[in-house]
């Protein structure tokens, strides 16, 4: 485990830039919101100066009404497409004067990362100052979120673009998709000259994303008319339980910080509200898990991913809700020619082992869904999600996502997409230490 260890250490300073990570070399060229976030984590068993720089210059992009994009344009890149150019981030009033963006969100994981990096320092008062030079900005992202992302004020904000969930190409997204009349555009695509297009969403999918963002662009990424016009208006399990567990994180800190009540008293408040509708309105009794829901077509996306075992991470069902969830992971995701935890529902006729989000395992979720089992007590199939991801990186390298199918991992060669994956060696480190 200490060569696996090293080899992860070397994978995270060779993508570190001076001031940020990239996720990997080639496919992903800038700074990507939720995976700096878990990048940091690793970095904190290591190098703290540099998780804590990593966040800094995240939190540097922060827009004046609160908002984090999703990928910060640090430098002029074209081997990335749709860049900076595509964007237009300027297009928003408030945006960031000093970084070119997107004019996306990802999920909010930042709330929880201090909290992590936080609990691995060596050096508490040290950190806590850091955290407490930083935490404003967080809260005020998570006050931009139930400020704009929440028209119907339940607690649970939407997300308006895929890209936005974090699991692009999830086959969830099918049915919406099927609602659309995107244009075909033409456009010269990056990420299929660096990785095989099997693995890679469809063209097809390509012009839906484009589409939406064309629309956001099109109202200057007006939050209002985004949640009057969207096609795409999701409240999405992972993105939400990413909320929640941040708000838990930034109410235990400003705690240590000292003052702030009137800031803790809000947070517990956007809590109460956002897990009483999260279980009333996102939990499946039938399907025993969390599931999407179609704000836009007012009606729920009844598919089971990994995305719908996530509410674990931050303690949102009951003891006897997470029983069942447990037991229809397993039984749906567990058998024994499976690693867990495959992205999508391997029973289902839309599983694809080999494409993105659409089926193959990723070392991010399987640290939420660890962590999370972790937290109900569910002790040994958190250590099968430990082994299985400490398996598939040792039998084929840091790549950015895995074969869910135990017989491909035999050649060293059902690890896809980027390899010297940021995030999958800072989590291994995380894990291996925890």
């Amino acid at each position: 485990m200490i060569k696996l260890q090293e080899q992860a250490i070397e994978v995270l300073n060779n993508n570190w830039t001076g001031s940020f990570s990239i996720p990997c070399a080639n496919l992903y060229p800038f700074q990507w919101k939720w995976d700096s976030g878990f990048i940091a984590i690793g970095f904190a068993h290591f190098d703290m100066p540099k998780a804590e720089k990593e966040i800094s210059t995240l939190l540097d992009a922060q827009w004046e009404n609160g908002f984090i994009p999703h990928i910060v344009f640090h430098t002029e890149n074209d081997s990335y497409f749709p860049g900076a150019s595509f964007h237009r981030s300027d297009l928003h009033p408030l945006a960031s004067k000093k970084y070119k963006s997107t004019g996306m969100v990802q999920p909010p994981v930042t709330g929880f990362v201090l909290e992590e990096m936080y609990k691995v320092s060596n050096n508490k008062e040290a950190s806590l100052k850091y955290i407490a030079s930083v935490i404003d900005k967080v809260y005020f992202n998570h006050e931009y979120f139930y400020k704009n992302r929440d028209p119907q004020n339940e607690g649970l904000v939407y997300i308006y673009h895929n890209w936005e969930s974090g699991t692009d190409n999830s086959p969830i997204w099918d049915d919406i998709f099927e609602t659309m009349d995107s244009p075909d555009y033409t456009f010269e695509r990056r990420d299929t000259t660096h990785v095989d297009a099997a693995q890679r969403p469809s063209k097809r999918e390509y012009d839906h994303y484009l589409h939406i963002i064309e629309i956001a662009k099109e109202h200057n990424y007006s939050d209002e008319k985004i949640a009057e016009l969207s096609p795409f208006l999701v409240q999405d399990p992972l993105f939400n339980t990413m909320l929640i567990k941040s708000n838990e994180s930034l109410i235990a800190l400003y705690k240590l910080i000292g003052g702030n009540n009137d800031k803790i008293e809000q947070l517990e408040k956007w809590q109460e509200k956002s897990k009483k509708s999260f279980n009333n309105k996102l939990y499946d009794e039938e399907l025993g898990a969390y599931i999407h829901y179609d704000l836009r077509n007012e009606k729920p996306l009844r598919h089971v991913s990994s995305s719908s075992f996530s509410p674990l991470f931050a303690g949102i069902p009951s003891n006897e809700r997470a029983q069942k969830m447990v037991t229809v992971m397993m039984d749906k995701f567990g058998n024994e020619n499976q690693y867990l935890c495959a992205s999508f529902d391997p029973t289902s006729n839309r599983f694809n082992p080999k494409k993105y989000w659409r089926g193959p395992v990723w070392i991010n979720l399987n640290w939420i869904l660890y962590n999370g089992l972790k937290a109900y007590g569910f002790k040994d199939i958190a250590a099968r999600v430990k082994q299985d991801t400490i398996d598939m990186i040792e039998k084929n390298g840091f790549y950015e996502y895995f074969d869910s199918r135990k017989e491909m991992h035999t050649d060293g060669k059902a690890g896809y997409g980027g390899n010297h994956f940021s995030w999958s060696a800072a989590l291994l480190i995380d894990m291996l230490k925890n």
